[in-house]
């Protein structure tokens, strides 16, 4: 089954496998809300105090942050492409999952932003205990590009200081809560205290995350890098859609292309994906 619904006071597909599985993604930004794998339980975080609306980010869920990551660039925090309404493409069931695809195609609002002409469509396919989220684009102007890109995925957890990160033993990452210091990862798993910004970069394996709704494998193919991102307490009093304790039950786990950007000749096309499996 797949419907229209309103989420947010804003038009949403909702998709149903025949197992049951859900997922829910708004047209505003291509935000995919909601995950319930078949037989279980939410498995996005969602703050109740999102907001979604023309120019609006919404806080959870799995952001699209495209042409640019955080603040590393000219444009508006992550990019345009959250916060801009994609088109509906197309529905289909099909082996025993639900498909959807979302468009974006640049117009004079985006090059008014970016001056180049793109196509990205976002592909969701939800079936049994496992979610994929694709995002493909392709440079329909006639000069190359560079983009940064993540996959902003906010994962539900019962208590962040009871979770744990595993398969990131012998990485390098970025510390952003330290300027970007280069550190290489020596231990494994990884438990959180309170703020954590890091860019994990040449990931080659999966991670996951062991919470009280059980283990959660998390891979990628075609994004590099993965940014483990949490506010803690003290952020998150910060920010207006994020009630105050909730810093606590969700880690962002996102699949990522940003220590190197990904470079784009006219008419070539890029794809990377992130997979959930509960």
């Amino acid at each position: 089954m797949i419907e229209p619904v309103t989420v947010l006071g804003q038009p949403a597909m909702c998709l149903v496998s025949p197992d049951g599985a859900q997922a829910i993604v708004l047209l505003h930004g291509a935000h995919i809300v909601s995950w319930i794998p078949a037989g279980d339980e939410e498995r996005l975080y969602l703050s109740p105090e999102a907001v979604a609306g023309p120019g609006q980010a919404v806080r959870g869920g799995i952001p699209v942050c495209f042409p640019q990551f955080a603040a590393r660039g000219p444009l508006p925090r992550h990019g345009f492409a959250r916060t801009t309404p994609w088109q509906w493409a197309e529905g289909v069931q099909r082996g025993g999952a639900a498909i959807g695809v979302l468009r974006l195609v640049s117009d004079e609002a985006t090059r008014a932003l970016w001056p180049h002409d793109f196509e990205a469509e976002l592909t969701l396919v939800v079936s049994g205990k496992q979610l994929d989220v694709e995002l493909a684009v392709t440079n329909t102007g006639s000069s190359s590009f560079e983009f940064s890109t993540a996959l902003h995925t906010y994962l539900r957890i019962d208590d962040l200081l009871k979770a744990r990160l595993h398969g990131v033993h012998d990485l390098v990452y970025e510390d952003m809560v330290n300027d970007g210091e280069r550190c290489h990862q020596e231990f494994d798993p990884i438990g959180f205290v309170g703020e954590i910004d890091r860019v994990y970069c040449e990931v080659q394996h999966p991670f996951q995350l062991a919470s009280g709704f059980g283990r959660l494998q998390i891979d990628q193919e075609g994004l590099p890098d993965t940014v483990v991102w949490n506010p803690g307490p003290d952020k998150a009093a910060e920010l207006s859609d994020l009630p105050d304790e909730d810093w606590q039950h969700f880690l962002c786990v996102e699949a990522a292309a940003i220590d190197t950007p990904v470079l784009l000749a006219p008419g070539a096309e890029w794809a990377g994906r992130q997979g959930l499996l509960a």
